[in-house]
């Protein structure tokens, strides 16, 4: 009798990574961009990716981002670089001036998110993967928590989001980082680690050292998959108010002397979480703002709450009422 072939067993970890890449490249029409860093995270999913897209017939390659902020960064891009190769993963790196405008991690955020952009965009692209684990889902909950932002940040990161003809895909979100680091060592793959994700001047540096731990240890594990599963469900609600607020506003909404004006009748005839919205949306769609809570509530207050209060200064535009409309314009 002859002896049967056993294969070797395909570790967990990796399993998992495939999984839900594979998941993520169902479908899609062209070539994807990974972004990669070195680190666990997209290591993982650039291995993945490099097995599951020419079995899905789908063009790949990775795009390593240089920020220059720490010295020898090129080296780190460069290593970035041989590893995704190695993987049968045509890679380059790009080096990307980072600004000062909005702090050092948004900048960097920013800088970042363009280059891929314009990487995708060369590469004839329409789908950029990104390697957000859940841990990172958790912790941007938490930081939306603390901040008092409001539903739309505590949704967290989406999976899929569309935006100026790219597709930002996520396909890890549903696993934790633990899967990523495990994967990568079952592949022999040696990730790098980032200094800066050890310096404790950034708040995500500290609510992933000290916030979640004491989370988990005090109220049992499970608080991240928990927070996840929260970010799922307020995006849906979002959603929802956001599908609500395009039928509403076409009908609610008139141009007016050097901006825009919405009737009050209407705003007031909404319940509070709508009318608030339909404000937000106004002065982020014209003036590209963000309202904080406290300023959508003074403007909320020119509807439910007018005593001939006078205009309002806002981020990027003024509001005020003028008879059976609130007016939105830009300062003279």
């Amino acid at each position: 009798m002859d002896a049967v072939e056993h294969r070797p067993s395909l570790d967990p970890a990796v399993a998992d990574v495939r999984r839900a890449v594979r998941a993520a490249l169902a479908g899609v029409d062209g070539p994807v961009v990974v972004g990669l860093s070195g680190g666990a995270d997209s290591l993982a999913l650039a291995a993945a990716v490099a097995f599951e897209a020419p079995k899905a017939g789908v063009v790949a390659s990775a795009v390593v981002i240089d920020h220059g902020l720490q010295e020898g960064s090129d080296r780190v891009a460069a290593r970035a670089v041989e590893a995704a190769t190695a993987l049968g993963l045509p890679a380059r790196a790009i080096r990307v001036q980072v600004g000062l405008d909005g702090g050092p991690e948004a900048a960097a955020r920013d800088a970042r998110r363009e280059a891929l952009r314009a990487a995708a965009r060369e590469a004839g692209a329409a789908t950029i993967l990104l390697a957000h684990t859940l841990d990172d889902q958790a912790e941007t909950v938490l930081i939306g928590l603390a901040r008092g932002s409001g539903a739309s940040s505590l949704a967290g990161m989406a999976r899929v989001r569309e935006e100026d003809g790219i597709r930002w895909v996520r396909p890890l979100l549903g696993l934790r980082r633990t899967t990523t680091r495990a994967a990568c060592t079952a592949q022999g793959l040696p990730p790098w680690d980032d200094p800066h994700n050890l310096d404790r001047r950034f708040l995500r540096v500290r609510v992933r050292q000290d916030v979640l731990p004491l989370l988990e240890t005090s109220l049992g594990p499970g608080v991240a998959e928990a927070l996840a599963r929260t970010a799922d469900q307020l995006r849906e609600d979002a959603e929802a108010f956001e599908e609500m607020i395009d039928e509403t506003i076409e009908d609610i909404v008139e141009h007016a002397e050097a901006g825009i004006a919405v009737s009050v009748a209407a705003l007031a005839a909404n319940p509070p979480a709508l009318r608030h919205r339909i404000i937000r949306h106004i002065v982020a769609s014209e003036f590209g703002e963000s309202l904080t809570r406290a300023q959508t509530l003074e403007v909320s207050r020119l509807v439910t709450d007018w005593t001939g209060q006078g205009d309002i200064d806002l981020p990027g535009c003024r509001a005020r009422r003028r008879g059976s409309r609130i007016e939105f314009s830009r300062p003279a």
